[in-house]
């Protein structure tokens, strides 16, 4: 006689945070990280630590640079493939938001073995395998450790030549911002945790999470296209704000054209939110001036901490349309004009929203 096994348990309760909304807040993290900037650093790394980017950077030769970004969490859904699905994709997404196009990945894999089976860990991973065969690269290996947390994430490679690396601060005063997908995906998973979100809001965070931000590399080879960078755990504004310290500038934003999720706005004014949005915004709200028209829910709109979420592009005026029309090309039908790069005030480096 076999002893059934017990019903498992679902797997965002099994993690204090999901997604990338698991991520260490903007200011403990700078001070963790103050003291490694005194490290030495040759020559051919074109991207370091230095102003927060999405990846390392270091060149090979005349035309070629490696990229190089790793990036795990924990559950943000339920289901093992999806979560898999979109934990590959947010790796896979630092490649393209440095200009560059992927070429192959490592697993990071931790898993409570004693909690999860076998058959749930390999639905885990075969989320993760098939967003790299999208992509084009194969899981060419990893690491697994049995853990408290279930955790899955990958090491992501990729090549670009060294002219066309896009770093998130060589934004210039006078740029246009273009962001790639809409917002709402942590409070879309706030709503999942507490079962509020329905069949259809599911439906539109896991499209929305497991799009390859595949634009990237034909961003990066347009002159007029200055910046990237992806919005993921410090949210919208944690973002802007990043792109606006390496530009020594400020932003403007436009919040009524920012792309949202559809229903979203509801769910976070009926109180869907994570706890990361409120570590974000304690972080970086003092550089945030909101006009007077926005609602408090704007805020959490804002400092909403997102999930493979889309790309950030600060280009100049006349390649707007271009830019707009490479997101088209590559499915992304949300694409929007959201801002732009101004010069820093008496206030110093701010993000101003309207």
């Amino acid at each position: 006689m076999t002893t059934a096994r017990p019903a498992q348990p679902r797997l965002t309760s099994l993690s204090h945070g999901g997604g990338c909304g698991c991520k260490i807040a903007p200011g403990v993290l700078s001070e963790i990280l103050k003291g490694t900037a005194a490290m030495p650093i040759p020559k051919e790394l074109l991207v370091g630590i230095e102003t927060a980017d999405d990846a390392a950077v270091y060149q090979l030769n005349d035309e070629q640079a490696l990229i190089a970004t790793t990036d795990f969490f924990m559950p943000i859904v339920d289901d093992p493939y999806d979560f898999g699905r979109i934990a590959a994709t947010n790796a896979i997404s630092d490649v393209y938001a440095m200009g560059g196009t992927p070429i192959m990945a490592l697993a990071l894999v931790g898993m409570p073995i004693s909690v999860l089976s076998t058959d749930t860990i390999g639905r885990i991973l075969a989320g993760g395998q098939d967003v790299c065969r999208a992509a084009g690269i194969p899981i060419a290996g990893g690491h697994t450790i049995d853990s408290v947390e279930p955790i899955y994430g990958l090491v992501a490679l990729g090549l670009v030549h060294p002219k066309r690396v896009k770093r998130n601060a060589d934004a210039r005063v006078g740029d246009r911002l273009v962001l790639g997908k809409p917002v709402g995906v942590g409070v879309l998973s706030a709503a999942l945790k507490k079962d509020r979100l329905d069949a259809e809001g599911y439906a539109r965070m896991i499209e929305n999470t497991t799009r390859l931000n595949t634009p990237g590399p034909d961003l990066a080879a347009m002159p007029g296209v200055h910046a990237l960078t992806d919005i993921t755990g410090f949210g919208l504004a944690g973002h802007a704000l990043e792109m606006a310290r390496g530009a020594n500038a400020a932003v403007h934003m436009d919040m009524a054209r920012v792309p949202l999720l559809p229903g979203v706005r509801e769910l976070a004014a009926a109180g869907m939110v994570t706890g990361a949005s409120g570590r974000n915004w304690a972080a970086y709200g003092h550089e945030v001036r909101l006009g007077g028209a926005l609602q408090p829910v704007d805020q959490a709109l804002l400092s909403d901490p997102q999930t493979s979420g889309g790309l950030l592009v600060s280009c100049d005026a006349a390649s707007v349309d271009e830019v707009l029309a490479v997101f088209r090309r590559h499915g992304f039908a949300d694409a929007a004009e959201v801002g732009s790069i101004v010069a820093a005030d008496a206030g110093g480096i701010r993000l101003t929203v309207e």
